[in-house]
């Protein structure tokens, strides 16, 4: 029963990885904290179904589709609204909120489209199969959303690590004026950076449509609240953090509900977001830190 659970909760955990990914880059590279992420992956779920059922792809298409859109929405919105702020050199508190209100216009715009209503994958879009694994049973779904955030993950690590436009994110990310003296071009930087945070919360937006088969114009709010709760476990920008989090929340909500209450899933999950804060405020993985000019 328990190694089950466990299997359960690494399978979700690296949804809500996948997700902070995103929301964590975005924050280490602009310094925003964007609540649109949340509405962001809601948009890619659609993107996905709508991509299934109106042009008859398969689930794989469906995501490239997705992830694409997104990511295209995430540039829309740093182009639109946090562009013009950071050239006004606005407050820092200024992005956030105009985050929120995109959040607002997106659920709104998502419900003139869709309807209010929840909305579903069709059955049988990955073959309902199960594996044994030693202890472990597993789905094909299971696998799959695995494979996928886990590639993805892999992917964007390499990105920052391994190349020049990975130096460049991170050397933004540092210092934008440093970065600007040493030739880089800081809004190309802003500009792709939004594209992949995009893109990675289109990726979990479907990922998480697809583990509940459920979805909703009001999808957005809970995945981010959950983004924020495994950013702020593993240490605000810190990706290895993000990805350690994510597993973390995942693995506390399936065990809540295996051995206590679902009701108590998230009283949990956020009770341990809380005993963070107070024990190590920065995160499991995350140092204080200024940001020079």
């Amino acid at each position: 029963m328990l190694a089950q659970q466990l299997a359960n909760g690494i399978a979700l955990g690296s949804v809500y990885a996948l997700f902070a990914l995103g929301f964590t880059l975005v924050f280490g590279v602009l310094e925003v904290i964007n609540l649109s992420q949340g509405a962001i992956a809601m948009f890619g779920a659609f993107f996905a179904l709508v991509a299934v059922t109106a042009l008859g792809t398969g689930i794989y298409t469906a995501m490239a589709l997705a992830v694409l859109g997104a990511a295209i929405l995430g540039v829309l919105i740093d182009r639109l609204a946090l562009a013009p702020l950071r050239a006004r050199k606005a407050p820092h508190l200024a992005p956030m909120i105009a985050t929120i209100g995109i959040t607002i216009f997106l659920t709104s715009l998502a419900q003139g489209l869709f309807g209010a209503q929840v909305s579903r994958f069709p059955i049988g879009l990955v073959p309902i199969r199960i594996f044994e694994v030693g202890p472990f049973q597993v789905t094909q779904l299971q696998l799959v959303i695995v494979a996928i955030a886990a590639g993805l993950m892999v992917a964007l690590l390499l990105l920052l690590n391994r190349t020049r436009l990975g130096t460049a994110i991170r050397a933004v990310a540092e210092s934008p004026r440093a970065a600007a003296l040493l030739g880089i071009d800081v809004e190309r930087i802003y500009l792709l950076t939004a594209a992949v945070t995009g893109a990675l919360g289109g990726a979990a937006g479907v990922l998480i449509g697809l583990s509940f088969n459920a979805i909703s114009p009001f999808m957005g709010e809970p995945i981010l609240l959950k983004g924020i709760t495994v950013v702020i476990l593993g240490g605000m920008g810190d990706p290895k953090g993000a990805m350690v989090g994510g597993v973390l929340l995942g693995l506390v909500e399936v065990l809540s509900v295996a051995y206590l209450s679902s009701d108590l899933r998230d009283a949990i999950a956020f009770g341990l977001l809380f005993l963070i804060l107070v024990v190590r405020p920065q995160g499991l993985f995350g140092r204080r830190q200024a940001r020079k000019a």
